[in-house]
């Protein structure tokens, strides 16, 4: 069957926006081979011809300075890298990976990607490091942003999977917007919600949920802003006071749920006043919230980074989906409680079972039955796959310090700029014996580290599949060639497997026979694709919403597909079950020496480590230089004027950058940006402070939190 060509008559080509994870439809013109220009496909259901200036400024990351265009190999750290033909990188990589494992078992090598990837990468991924080398050892940046959502929607609905679809914005009267800055992160889903709003005229309410007054607080009916970390303690008391103006759905409790006696004793004592001892929020607003959520109609709940990156990241997102469950708004138009991702594929890793305790088609890796599944279709021996929970990013530098792990292979990400506490984890890394780095871009802070460094394509420069947040799987077709001899990262996948031994279980024509794969392992799961393929995903270029099993192949894909419209779950009994949220402060203390919360988080026009957005010279106009927002009321108290040089001090470590003294953050805690690494802006790194301590459960890092303390930068 030949494939529907996405090339247009004037030379425009479709792909998908390669940044958050709105997933946003783009119009690609290229000259020389090169991308020129990009704009938004107006016929994309999710942006509908708007981009952001990420988006449109898309064309400004193809320049061949930082492009990293041939592999390279270096003979200890203090010697420079060397380009070598890729047999001899691959060779080199192989070796060291094939040494750690003779020598000390699969568990010391750590494979790490990123959303970034496609989904035939992330799976090609998956298979090599679990199946072959096995090892559970792979895990991405998505532990940074998405673990705590994941975790909580397994454990709620039976299956990763969230329930609701932009399609919902336009029939929501109700936004609660938790710990999250749409305006500046999901820019186009901010605008169909500022849309919606100024349409219905007064029908539509919206609540912010975040320490900051940021654009997005702007368009709020009511703007709590909370301590920061006291999340489950507003969101208790929500449900506390939403029951009380008879805002329960009874029915849907007891027909469709199980827990809810639990919860609804775990609400005892949880009234607006106690809230306003942990939150500092004004009991009127929180009750006006209440009396919004239980009768304004159809609520649709957003989160992100705010609620996630949290050491009890899980119990505020078993709060929210609580939330929705008992005031039945999950499974109708315009309701449900939807996590936003942070990165273009992020739910395509989530599929394919991109981190360390999962494997394809939302398998667990604890579960025996699920691993001998897979088993099976990879054609390996039965116990191949471990049962053991493979090491997550943070667990990952804590091995590397103990010299359990010996080899680490990152892939489309910095983690050297993204952990916390960057300066340890820069040390970890100096740890391993081997660091195998797989980028578009060099020099980055991890790259720096590599002993072999492989040359990706990025994109528009190879194809795949990606699925946004909404579980919309869209197709990306190549669109120009890789610079140089860089490669798409399932090609090098390959390549690796090959010289590791195992390259008859990794022979492809190309990406549509991965796919295939791993579209079969989806077979029977919550998020069955059976029935997509990439001619149909080549013909509907809007994209198809899973699940899409191969019966739904008799009519045409539906838009604004949402989950559990009947009531009925993925768990064993069918009914969505409720957890009681703990209540507890952040892991770290606030103190007479460290009197500061420190909160982290993106501005509008850059994107995580800066590798590609710092390279717009219009993306860095807006905001050339990191800095640290700061209340009057706390900068009054410390002697610090409006952009004066700081330093920023934890119990981990200190940055120093420029104090923005606004009403804009709430008295007793501090903003700042985390994109700043070590190679935009000496000592200006937030996450040299940022804490490591983990959610339990998710091992989620609580990055919207450090004690901090402030002061005027010492002068030279």
């Amino acid at each position: 069957m030949a494939r529907p060509s996405l090339l247009r008559r004037d030379g425009w080509k479709r792909s998908i926006c390669c940044y958050c994870g709105v997933g946003c439809g783009v119009k690609v013109k290229t000259r020389n081979g090169v991308v020129s220009a990009v704009r938004g496909d107006e016929d994309h259901p999710v942006n509908r011809g708007k981009l952001c200036a990420k988006g449109a400024l898309l064309s400004d990351i193809f320049v061949e300075d930082g492009r990293l265009l041939y592999p390279q190999v270096r003979n200890g750290q203090a010697a420079e890298p060397r380009r070598v033909s890729w047999d001899e990188a691959i060779g080199r990589a192989a070796g060291a990976i094939r040494r750690a494992i003779d020598d000390h078992g699969p568990d010391s090598v750590m494979l790490y990607g990123s959303g970034q990837l496609v989904t035939e990468d992330y799976y090609l991924f998956g298979k090599l490091a679990k199946g072959f080398i096995g090892t559970n050892n792979q895990d991405t940046n998505s532990r940074l942003c998405m673990a705590s959502a994941v975790t909580a929607y397994n454990q709620s609905f039976g299956a990763d999977a969230p329930p609701a679809g932009y399609a919902d914005i336009e029939a929501a009267n109700t936004f609660l917007i938790v710990g999250a800055n749409m305006e500046a992160c999901h820019p186009i889903l901010y605008e169909r919600i500022r849309v919606r709003k100024r349409a219905a005229k007064g029908r539509v309410k919206v609540i912010v949920v975040d320490p900051r007054a940021t654009r997005t607080s702007e368009i709020a009916d009511i703007h709590l802003a909370l301590r920061p970390g006291s999340d489950v303690a507003l969101l208790q008391s929500l449900l506390f006071e939403v029951r009380l103006a008879g805002g329960l759905d009874d029915q849907f409790l007891r027909r469709n749920t199980s827990g809810w006696a639990e919860v609804a004793e775990s609400l005892d004592g949880w009234s607006a006043e106690r809230a306003v001892e942990l939150t500092g929020l004004d009991a009127a607003n929180i009750l006006e919230t209440a009396r919004i959520i239980a009768h304004n109609g159809p609520m649709l709940t957003f989160w992100t980074m705010g609620a996630n990156q949290s050491t009890s990241g899980v119990d505020k997102n078993f709060a929210l989906i609580n939330l929705s469950l008992a005031t039945g708004n999950i499974g109708k138009p315009g309701a449900g409680p939807m996590s936003l991702t942070g990165q273009p594929n992020a739910m395509g890793g989530r599929e394919q079972g991109g981190l360390a305790t999962t494997l394809p088609g939302h398998r667990l890796v604890a579960n025996p039955e699920h691993r001998a599944e897979i088993e099976r279709a990879w054609e390996v021996a039965p116990g191949s796959i471990s049962d053991k929970p493979g090491v997550t990013a943070i667990e990952m530098i804590e091995r590397l310090e103990r010299g359990e792990i010996k080899v680490v292979w990152v892939a489309a990400t910095n983690p050297v700029a993204s952990l916390p506490n960057s300066d340890r984890v820069r040390r970890a890394f100096e740890q391993a014996e081997t660091l195998i780095v797989q980028d578009a871009y060099h020099p980055t802070e991890t790259t720096q580290l590599a002993d072999v460094l492989l040359p990706a394509a990025q994109w528009s420069e190879r194809g795949g599949t990606m699925t946004n947040s909404e579980r919309r799987i869209c197709l990306l077709e190549q669109i120009t060639q890789p610079p140089g001899e860089a490669l798409p990262d399932w090609q090098i996948v390959v390549k690796m497997a090959a010289a590791l031994g195992y390259g008859d279980a990794f022979r492809y024509d190309g990406l549509e026979d991965i796919f295939y794969e791993y579209r079969e392992l989806s077979r029977g799961r919550d998020m069955d694709i059976t029935g997509i393929s990439y001619p149909l995903l080549a013909q509907h270029r809007a994209g198809i919403q899973w699940p899409y099993p191969s019966a739904a192949r008799i009519g045409p894909p539906e838009e604004g597909r949402r989950l559990f419209e009947q009531g009925v779950f993925h768990t064993p009994d069918g009914r969505a079950r409720m957890h009681v949220p703990q209540w507890s402060p952040p892991a770290d203390r606030i103190d007479d020496e460290y009197p500061l919360a420190l909160i982290t988080g993106r501005v509008k026009d850059q994107w995580h480590t800066m590798t590609r957005t710092g390279r717009s010279a219009k993306l860095m106009k807006s905001e050339p230089k990191p800095f640290l927002e700061i209340n009057p009321a706390d900068a009054n108290g410390l002697g610090i004027r409006d952009r004066q040089a700081v330093r920023v001090t934890s119990r981990r470590g200190a940055f120093e950058v420029t104090a923005r003294v606004t009403e804009a953050i709430r008295a007793g805690s501090v903003f700042a940006p985390f994109h700043w690494g070590s190679l935009w802006a000496d000592h200006a790194s937030s996450n040299l402070s940022a804490s490591e301590f983990v959610d339990p459960r998710s091992k989620q890092p609580e990055l919207k939190f450090a004690a901090v303390r402030v002061e005027p930068a010492p002068t030279d």
